[in-house]
């Protein structure tokens, strides 16, 4: 079973979830303070990582921050009690999976936990992600990650769309290059509509409703702004 490295200094807290997890099958690592929890995880093996916010000497950001710069792979699921947008946008943008507001049910903890875990073995060490004003595009995992919790899918050309525009940030993108390289075929075999419709779609998911992210730069193509 994989081991879980949970950084909690709620006694209480700390103690149900690793009961929990232990009953569950999992092998725990714990930890009850930042410095503690900063060595666990930059030195310990473990396959996850439940990871509360506010910890005495380390938040909890500081370590997910040091996490993604020495094991950009591994999987981490923030427990916390702050259920701000401002700390759910912080962090995904540093890399967290998954955010579990305090106060929440061992079921709901553990569904999550048996989710990021599924798709931890597909995932390499370095996960590509593309923040938007919503939330993360995850294009590894080829699913959107948005700010109010909820997630949606990419489709392959979805995914192929955004990762090259994020590759050329800055530029606009005509629609012949896109599909050369996006579609990999000559321009003249499709008409330039298909394009058209694709970013709609990408638009919708991405809840960019006055297209202030995925530009359409008149007379050039498509781009994403800086």
């Amino acid at each position: 079973m994989p081991t879980i490295l949970v950084i909690e200094d709620d006694s209480a807290i700390r103690r149900g979830v690793t009961d929990a997890l232990r009953f569950s099958g999992y092998t725990v690592l714990e930890a009850a303070e930042g410095s503690a929890g900063m060595e666990q995880a930059q030195k310990a093996t473990f396959d996850l990582m439940l990871l509360d916010l506010v910890l005495p000497n380390y938040s909890g950001f500081e370590i997910l921050r040091a996490l993604r710069e020495h094991r950009p792979g591994t999987p981490v699921i923030i427990l916390s009690a702050r259920g701000e947008e401002a700390d759910r946008v912080k962090g995904l943008k540093l890399g967290a999976d998954d955010y579990v507001v305090k106060p929440f049910s061992v079921r709901e903890l553990l569904a999550r936990v048996e989710a990021v875990l599924r798709r931890s073995p597909e995932r390499p060490r370095a996960v590509q992600q593309i923040t938007f004003p919503q939330g993360i595009a995850d294009i590894e995992r080829m699913e959107l990650r948005y700010i109010d919790g909820t997630r949606a899918e990419l489709s392959d050309r979805e995914a192929g769309l955004i990762e090259y525009l994020a590759a050329h940030r800055g530029r606009a993108i005509s629609r012949d290059e896109l599909l050369r390289r996006v579609w990999r075929i000559e321009p003249q075999h499709t008409e330039t509509r298909t394009i058209d419709m694709h970013i709609a779609h990408l638009r919708a998911k991405l809840r960019d409703t006055d297209a202030s992210f995925l530009l359409t730069v008149r007379g050039k193509g498509y781009m994403l702004v800086q």
